[in-house]
């Protein structure tokens, strides 16, 4: 153990300094290392060089608190068994979908008696997960962190598009998530279980959802999936993932953006080129803009009613997800 009794102020700040990289210090801490409570106790006077933004939680610097010594603060709090879970742990992940959240949700073992103070949120669990080390910080994993931060989520949209990014970008699995849910406490789990169950057929599901709720809004007739197109002599023209043959008119979802379907080639010049009228649309703008896709549907159709068909036949080439 480092102790620092004698010296200026400015020695002993230089020296826990290179204790403490973060800015951050428990109070016990400091008084171990010889520091009394009532030097400590004048350091964090208005006028003086710290802070304390909890109880019991020293900020080295009178500077504004960065986002990770705020996180660091809220370990501190917890306790040394503490580790970040919610919005704040999928962030360091790399989730960018998320719900604006200043707080940070830290996970602790059942039996610890702290609780939450401020932005500092503290749950107790009796399955407390290995943390995974992210900047330097004990972090739970993501797929605990997704369902955490879900269980405490009001909007199905947010909890759908938070998990989507994690999962189509390969960050975590839905079998990782659905281990996840059946350890999960109930209370607020409705909605990702929801979302999670939606996965169960591949990754593409998501893409399907978005697209049922685009199709379902445009007030068009109901028009074939995944359908193969071919001239009155049987030439195929190519495959439109929709198609409304009475109008000529075919959509098109171009999945490299998120690597939904590796490999999957986009045929929209050969259906331009045979007369059709085509809209091209990416996942994520059926899932941000919908309102947008059907208008742009809504466009093209009227356009189509401006000229006559082209002489394309077209039938699913798979039952309709």
């Amino acid at each position: 153990m480092i102790t620092v009794v004698d010296g200026t102020s400015s020695a002993r700040q230089k020296a826990l300094a290179a204790i403490y990289p973060d800015g951050v210090a428990a109070r016990e801490e400091l008084v171990a290392l010889g520091h009394s409570h009532s030097w400590i106790s004048r350091q964090c006077r208005e006028s003086g060089p710290w802070r304390r933004p909890i109880p019991g939680v020293i900020l080295l610097t009178d500077a504004t608190p960065t986002r990770h010594q705020l996180l660091r603060a809220a370990l501190t709090h917890a306790g040394p068994e503490a580790m970040l879970t919610g919005v704040q742990a999928a962030r360091l992940y790399g989730v960018r979908r998320l719900p604006p959240e200043s707080r940070a949700h830290t996970l602790i073992p059942h039996q610890s008696k702290v609780a939450t103070w401020g932005f500092a949120v503290v749950e107790r669990t009796i399955h407390l997960p290995e943390p995974v080390e992210i900047e330097g910080l004990p972090v739970a994993p993501l797929a605990r962190a997704l369902i955490d931060a879900a269980r405490r989520m009001s909007e199905l949209k947010a909890v759908r598009a938070m998990i989507h990014d994690a999962v189509h970008r390969r960050l975590c699995t839905p079998e990782e998530l659905r281990d996840e849910l059946a350890q999960a406490s109930t209370i607020g789990s409705a909605l990702p279980r929801l979302v999670v169950g939606a996965l169960e057929d591949g990754i593409s599901c998501a893409v399907e959802q978005w697209l049922q709720g685009v199709l379902a809004q445009t007030g068009l007739p109901t028009p074939t999936r995944k359908a193969e197109l071919r001239t009155p002599d049987g030439q195929v023209v190519g495959i439109a993932e929709v198609w409304w043959q009475e109008a000529g008119v075919a959509m098109q979802i171009h999945y490299d953006e998120v690597a939904l379907e590796p490999g999957k080639v986009p045929t929209t010049p050969a259906l331009v080129a045979a007369g059709l009228i085509v809209v091209e649309v990416s996942p994520a703008q059926l899932r941000d803009q919908p309102l947008v896709v059907i208008r742009e549907l809504q466009e093209a159709h009227r356009r189509a009613r401006q000229r006559p068909p082209p002489q394309l036949g077209g039938a699913p080439t798979a039952p309709a997800a």
